[in-house]
């Protein structure tokens, strides 16, 4: 059997040598870093564990979830999902629950929220190229201003207008205000098409000393089936000739040249050095491509806290402009096994850099000072509560979505498919933003085609393609570890019925969201009726409006009364809304009905004639 190379120790390439080992074969891992895990690895400084990043163990991919148990060889911990959003002093919970985000709002900023909601229900952005479109049409653009904007463009540094929808498509999965409407009041899981919404998941499995344990102990794994994994050692050069690789050449970190040879190469390093590193070089256009590639880089500022709760979440997404810091980690509440002491908390500051910005070359004290600065201006430590502090950076920890990274893309995967021994597989292995589970599928799919499938490793990443393509099928039992092939999509849509026809043109109301924007609108129309003729003042205040005192219970016009106002006039506009949504639809289905019972008469009169 021939031996395979695979360049990079992170979840994709330990996942490509363990299945390449399950399946008989032995393989060489490279990994430039002295520790392996990529960005999923767990790193320790005095006893604390830090996760880089924040890693749940949770897939829709049955096959991934069983590697896992598989590989850690010991339970998971699993453990309650909590985050929040600080954003203007207050924080508010994620996923986002109308109710709390509304309240936290005001109820001025709250009713402009819901007009400009109901306005990308009613109006929606045409295109959706641009993560702000994608965006503004599921939650409209004020809340998608307030909630996702500023986090965001600390993320990626550049403008929303300028991401790709891609992103959110990957990272949002299935998620709309509308959505969370739902959630918040059926307390559901899926959306109405039966999906799972993965951003709404309360809980996940967690490692007891963080992700870097699965992967530690994936080589010990690795290892036991004949396979070994070199650390520091960094691919300078790869040597193909007529359409294949044939070695590898790496230097060690104390200069000495190594050379790896096979018949097989994985590699998840990144597209820009893999094209970079080719020898000879690709075409000109080719290396232009990998080179207009871009990457966020990513460093975390962790302190350690004396104090022994801090704040109840696992992470929090800090919105606040003023800042630069983009997330708090709390490892402890991940798992109480990443601190030493149940005293203390340890907190990871996360901040995303180009590698060009100067803060990515300051000195640890520095960046350490800077990290205390932001976390006491939002107030969640006091500044004599910090013991101690460390630095933990990740180059390309982040490959960026721009407009044009797919077209760059396309010119770099059109030449590799000349070189037929060659796959690519993980985060930065295909320039896409995968989830730890969707590396390590693509890794399953690599390995097996070392052994003589045939599956597409690129079928994997992109949450529509699970759930519109099949790229993932479910598998009998007894057959678990082999995933199906990418199932083909039709090449010509079949013809709509009429029936059809008539609900593509008349898309159906979400009664809920219609509810909570009529609901929104009278609640707030009555509070502001009532409080400006409170301001105004007068020996008889509101005499015609206290009528209304007749049919609402509790209310006058009196500043408690406006409160009691609102919410019935709210509870009032929310079921009008959510009725007439609902006789619509049902008019437009009546009607689709007839329509389809008219087409089969017709087609049965047809068909009478020719006999």
């Amino acid at each position: 059997m021939g031996h395979t190379v695979i360049i990079g120790a992170g979840p994709a390439g330990l996942t490509a040598a363990y299945e390449l080992g399950k399946l008989g074969y032995r393989a060489t891992v490279i990994e430039a870093d002295d520790q392996v895990g990529g960005l999923s690895r767990t790193v320790t400084y005095r006893g604390y564990r830090f996760d880089i990043g924040g890693h749940r163990f949770f897939s829709k991919v049955r096959l991934i979830n069983e590697l896992w148990a598989e590989i850690l060889g010991e339970t998971f911990l699993l453990r309650p999902r909590m985050s929040r959003i600080h954003y203007n002093n207050h924080y508010f919970d994620y996923p986002l629950k109308p109710l709390n985000a509304l309240t936290g709002l005001g109820p001025v900023e709250a009713f402009l929220v819901g007009l400009s909601y109901a306005k990308a229900r009613l109006l929606p952005a045409r295109e959706e190229s641009s993560f702000e479109q994608w965006v503004s049409n599921r939650f409209g653009y004020r809340l998608y201003e307030i909630f996702f904007k500023t986090y965001t463009e600390k993320v990626w540094g550049v403008p929303c207008a300028e991401i790709s929808a891609d992103w959110a498509a990957q990272r949002i999965k299935n998620l709309s205000l509308s959505e969370a409407l739902r959630n918040a009041v059926f307390s559901a899981k899926t959306s109405k098409s039966g999906e799972v919404i993965t951003t709404l998941i309360e809980q996940f499995h967690y490692p007891r000393f963080g992700p870097g344990q699965m992967w530690e102990r994936c080589v010990e794994r690795v290892a036991a089936r004949g396979s070994e994994t070199v650390l520091k050692v960094r691919v300078e050069r790869i040597r193909h000739r007529h359409g294949r690789v044939e070695a590898v050449y790496a230097r060690t970190a104390d200069g000495r040249r190594l050379e790896f040879g096979g018949e097989h190469f994985i590699s998840s390093m990144p597209v820009r050095e893999l094209v970079n590193a080719f020898d000879p070089p690709p075409p000109e256009d080719v290396r232009r491509a990998a080179n207009a590639l871009r990457y966020r880089d990513y460093l975390t500022v962790v302190l350690i806290v004396k104090r022994a709760e801090v704040f109840p979440d696992n992470w929090i997404y800090v919105h606040s402009p003023d800042v630069k810091l983009g997330r708090i980690q709390n490892y402890k509440n991940w798992s109480p096994f990443m601190v030493p002491e149940p005293s203390r908390t340890s907190l990871g500051l996360e901040y995303f850099l180009w590698d060009r910005d100067e803060e990515w070359t300051w000195p640890q004290e520095r960046l350490i000072e800077i990290g205390i600065a932001d976390c006491t201006k939002i107030g969640m430590v006091e500044r004599g509560e910090i013991e101690d502090g460390t630095v933990v950076r990740m180059e390309k920890a982040y490959p960026v979505y721009d407009q044009d990274y797919q077209a760059h893309l396309a010119t770099i995967r059109h030449y590799l498919a000349g070189i037929d021994n060659l796959q690519l597989v993980g985060r930065n292995g295909q320039h896409r933003y995968n989830n730890q589970d969707h590396s390590m599928l693509s890794a399953v799919f690599a390995a097996r085609n070392v052994a003589g499938a045939n599956y597409d490793v690129w079928s994997v990443n992109v949450e529509r393609e699970y759930h519109e393509e099949g790229a993932v099928q479910e598998v009998p039992a007894a057959d678990r570890a082999i995933p199906k092939p990418v199932a083909p999509a039709p090449t010509e849509p079949a013809p709509l019925t009429p029936a059809e026809l008539v609900e593509a043109a008349f898309a159906r109301l979400d009664p809920l969201a219609l509810g909570a924007a009529i609901g929104t609108g009278a609640g707030l129309a009555l509070f502001l009726a009532t409080a400006g003729l409170l301001v105004q003042g007068g020996a008889m205040v509101g005499k015609t409006l206290n009528l209304l005192g007749y049919y609402l219970y509790g209310y006058g016009v009196s500043w408690p009364g406006a409160f009691w106002g609102f919410a019935q006039a709210w509870i009032g506009g929310f079921g009008l809304g959510f009725v007439v949504a609902n006789l619509r639809n049902w008019g437009v289905s009546a009607y689709a009905y007839l329509l389809k019972r008219r087409a089969e008469a017709e087609a049965g009169r047809d068909l009478l004639d020719k006999v």
